[in-house]
């Protein structure tokens, strides 16, 4: 019997990524990169280490907030304070492919880890720059965080419920454009690398990500010249788009298409409203929207979300049942996916985590590993990526430059 071959490592084995982000854009950016096998670096300040571990709340002192921006890294303390500290940060730098950092313009300079420093070290490293805005422009120095660029962009000003106060996108997808928008430039860059040998500087500016996730709602504005105004769940043009009440919860219908009209009419039994030519072309059922959102509501509301789900699904009528995150982590194609794993913490045990979201199908990949604790692989990465000895890793702990 022969023992089966290790999991597959991934696309990225072998590329070594040096992290200096913290609390979410620069980290979703570095887990994406993780995920897809590169060995990630996460450089951590001595004490508190990235913010987010002290975000609440914890369990056994471990925050949940680290632990969904952080699998599959390894974490080393360093003072970059401290003069060593900044040569051991530049030696490892001479060591990597790829550099994140998520600090407002100017202050990886300041700490001598700028651009033009580390490329002068290293002229293949890609040093990918991650700000609220970016490298030019007036607000070039301004701090930003996800609700700020949220309302910057517009997005804010899209969502929430006709004729109430804007409110913010549940997820903090003003964080998160940057850890889409990062590794594609990065991996870019990897391959324009591999025919010029030579790295770049990457700048993404996190509102300029929320420009792009405007979409479709940015040529509506050009082609109207009006502002396009928070509709809630509804649609600004497709009606019927959205939730819709139910006995025992809601649930989601979008209708795309005049055809999907027919079905919808079907599955009220009420077949002849689809040739009602009140409601038979899109831009009728949107000129129509209260009359069109009240025929349905009024029968969605005297079915469970089970037998709406049942009927819909038999007239083949788009829909969703609105799942709290749990029953959405839990559903059976969540499950097939295998979107939740359990890992390993050294400090919390067995635990489970939201699993990688790519798949190469005819590959086994090896699961992500923990997020790590605070300086949890500080000397291995001395020994495996430095060549340091214990005598010298000994005496830059005695120092306090790592931990």
């Amino acid at each position: 019997m022969t023992d089966a071959p290790p999991p597959w490592q991934g696309p990225l084995a072998g590329v070594t990524v040096l992290d200096f982000s913290r609390v979410l854009a620069g980290p979703a950016a570095s887990m994406a990169l993780a995920d897809l096998g590169a060995d990630v670096i996460k450089v951590e300040p001595p004490g508190t280490g990235d913010d987010t571990r002290g975000f609440p709340p914890h369990r056994d002192g471990v925050s949940h907030y680290f632990l969904a921006n952080n699998r599959g890294k390894r974490s080393i303390v360093i003072d970059l304070k401290a003069p060593e500290g900044v040569d051991l940060a530049k030696a490892l730098a001479a060591k990597s492919d790829i550099l994140i950092e998520n600090y407002r313009p100017g202050v990886m300079d300041r700490l001598g880890l700028g651009y033009d420093t580390l490329a002068a070290i290293n002229p293949g490293l890609i040093y990918c720059a991650i700000s609220g805005f970016g490298m030019t422009g007036p607000l070039r120095d301004k701090p930003s965080f996800d609700i700020v660029t949220q309302a910057l962009s517009g997005a804010l000003s899209v969502n929430g419920e006709p004729g109430a106060m804007p409110s913010r996108l549940g997820i903090p997808l003003g964080d998160l454009v940057g850890g889409v928008n990062g590794p594609i430039a990065i991996l870019a860059a990897l391959h324009e690398r591999h025919a010029t040998g030579k790295g770049r500087l990457i700048d993404i500016s996190l509102l300029d990500g929320m420009f792009g996730m405007l979409s479709y709602l940015a040529q509506l504005a050009f082609f109207t010249g009006e502002d396009p105004t928070p509709q809630g769940s509804q649609h600004p043009n497709l009606v019927p788009y959205g939730a819709f009440p139910a006995s025992d919860g809601s649930i989601i219908i979008a209708c795309l298409t005049d055809a999907f009209w027919a079905r919808i009419c079907a599955a009220l039994g009420r077949p002849a409203l689809a040739a009602d030519a009140r409601f038979v072309t899109t831009e009728r059922r949107r000129d129509a929207r209260g009359e069109v959102n009240a025929l349905i509501s009024d029968f969605t509301e005297r079915q469970s979300v089970a037998d709406l789900v049942a009927l819909f699904t038999e007239h083949q009528v788009p829909h969703a049942p609105i799942l709290g995150v749990g029953a959405a982590l839990a559903q059976p194609q969540a499950v097939a996916r295998e979107m939740v794993v359990e890992v390993d913490h050294t400090t919390l045990g067995r635990i489970p985590i939201v699993n990688r979201p790519f798949r190469f199908p005819g590959e086994t990949m090896a699961k992500p590993s923990a997020p790590p604790d605070l300086g949890e692989h500080s000397d291995a990465i001395l020994r495996e990526v430095l060549g340091l000895d214990d005598a010298a890793i000994a005496a830059l702990r005695a120092g306090g430059v790592v931990a």
